[in-house]
């Protein structure tokens, strides 16, 4: 949610920071409606204390025994303005928060300028791509080959895209979130929560994902919805509460199932386990002060990274550009990860600082110094669970079918080396 008084004084620089994100500008639209509204609630605060006053004076006519008739009939007259003006500024603010509500965050000013994923900008690269002495396979035919991966069925079971691993590969893609967890945990200070799968509308609100992407999510009656990552759970944690400064940075992570139409992603991936309505992911969420939040960003993004340089494989970071990133991001780095069976980076890790933005929709603060602050709200992937199996299979893959098991994993699989 943007702050109104920004827009107020800064109109112009306003509709340029909401160009960039792809928006039309609406600073004129937008001061219209605020000043309408503004001028019904003074109009409304001056009949308030007017019925005050004459109120005051008909219990004193009557305390006298004295006529107040006129005056009763005054205050009726002033009811009804009051209702009328009520009702205005209902109908104000209603239009107002559907504008303010569909905007995207402002972009921060290191952000890259653009609209298409060729204007994201590469920052770095870890380690080096594998080499093979045979042509690497993608991860659904070393899957489908072994047995453990079948597509068919879970399409007869559920539908297109989804898939049901099996034996091994079942049991890696639970060592790797257990995995993951251990170091967000044990090493980078996460607090493990297990959150429900099932959300009301006002959680996804808080977190930008209505009113505007209802077609992006799964609805499952009565109010509730899947969630699409534990980023929304996780963030409404702090939803209309006053966080205790002492508290700050607060760091949690949750790893569960999240589910996603892929409502835009018609004809995308349709092979393999890229692109699924169900996927599992391990989920970070920091909930800082305004000045931790860009240093907290990258330190975020470092916990991510650690998971792939601990297991040896191949990635880059980008920046992406100011038309590329999420809803509620200001700024967002990706991780994407080598697949030498593709032959190209797919992204595994999104890490977004959304700022006060998703505060403001939740109610979050904290106080300092007698004033009540929006606290700012970061998430990011750590990693997803199903993209890093693909990852994987696709680097440790051996010229005859096999997969050899990263080190880092093989004390949850009873240290097998070999997928089979």
């Amino acid at each position: 949610m943007h702050d109104i008084n920004f827009i107020r004084k800064n109109p112009i620089e306003f509709d340029n920071f909401i160009k960039q994100r792809g928006e039309k500008p609406c600073s004129e639209k937008i001061l219209i409606i605020d000043q309408e509204k503004r001028k019904a609630q003074t109009h409304l605060q001056e009949l308030l204390a007017e019925r005050n006053l004459l109120s005051k004076k008909i219990g004193l006519l009557k305390s006298q025994n004295q006529e107040s008739k006129e005056i009763i009939n005054k205050v009726e007259i002033l009811k009804n303005q009051i209702s009328t003006l009520k009702e205005l500024e209902k109908i104000k603010d209603d239009e107002l928060q559907a504008i303010l509500t569909r905007l995207p965050n402002i972009a921060s000013k290191d952000v890259p300028i653009g609209f298409a994923e060729e204007n994201n900008m590469e920052i770095k690269k870890w380690g080096n791509k594998p080499k093979f002495s045979f042509q690497p396979k993608r991860h659904y035919e070393i899957g489908e080959d072994s047995g453990l991966m079948n597509f068919d069925l879970a399409s007869k079971i559920s539908g297109s895209r989804f898939v049901i691993l099996k034996g091994m590969l079942s049991k890696m893609e639970r060592a790797i979130a257990q995995f993951m967890l251990d170091q967000h945990t044990i090493e980078n200070g996460y607090t493990e929560f297990n959150v429900p799968i099932l959300i009301k509308d006002q959680s996804l609100f808080g977190t930008g994902n209505l009113p505007k992407f209802a077609e992006d999510l799964f609805t499952a009656g009565e109010n509730h919805w899947l969630i699409p990552t534990a980023e929304v759970p996780l963030t409404n944690l702090v939803r209309d509460q006053i966080v205790e400064l002492n508290s700050l940075p607060i760091r949690v992570t949750s790893y569960t199932p999240c589910f996603r139409s892929e409502a835009g992603a018609a004809g995308k991936d349709t092979r393999g386990m890229l692109r699924q309505h169900q996927f599992s992911k391990v989920e970070l969420v920091s909930i800082t002060m305004p000045e931790q939040s860009d240093q907290e960003l990258e330190r975020m993004l470092s916990c991510a990274e650690k998971i792939l340089q601990d297991l040896n494989i191949h990635y880059r970071v980008v920046t992406l550009c100011t038309g590329d990133m999420g809803f509620s991001a200001k700024k967002t780095y990706d991780i994407e990860v080598w697949l030498p069976g593709e032959n190209s980076y797919r992204e595994i890790s999104s890490c977004s600082n959304c700022g006060d933005f998703q505060a403001r929709r939740m109610n979050a603060r904290f106080k300092r110094e007698n004033n009540t602050i929006f606290v700012h709200t970061l998430n990011g992937s750590g990693l997803a669970v199903g993209r890093t199996l693909i990852a994987i299979l696709e680097n440790y893959q051996t010229e005859d079918g096999n997969v050899t098991i990263p080190e880092p994993l093989r004390k949850y699989l009873n240290n097998q080396t070999k997928l089979f």
